[in-house]
């Protein structure tokens, strides 16, 4: 019953199979707009100024902030001086809601 038995070629290369990794699937990757291509864009074409052919968005589109109005920059956070500055100023609108009432 212990008799050791030599395997099958067929069944090596069925595990072997099993323990290989399909290669991912490629997608093509559409071009993202940049801010400024969305600006041009925006002004340049009247088909953007207007939704469905009935919304009429010039006015929208004239009080739009221009891109580097809306760029951050970049910001770390540290949670101990973000914990403590906003205790602080809920402690001081707190203290001046108590005052008020108080007057």
């Amino acid at each position: 019953a212990d008799i050791p038995v030599i395997p099958d070629l067929e069944d090596v290369q069925e595990e072997d199979l099993a323990m290989q990794v399909a290669a991912p699937p490629s997608v093509q990757v559409n071009r993202v707009l940049t801010y400024h291509d969305l600006d041009k864009d925006l002004m340049r074409y009247a088909a953007f100024q207007t939704l469905d052919g009935e919304v009429d968005l010039k006015l929208l589109t004239k009080v739009l902030a221009p891109e580097h109005e809306l760029r951050e920059d970049d910001v770390s956070w540290d949670w101990d001086h973000l914990f403590t500055e906003v205790s602080s100023e809920l402690v001081t609108e707190w203290d001046l809601g108590q005052s008020e009432r108080e007057d």
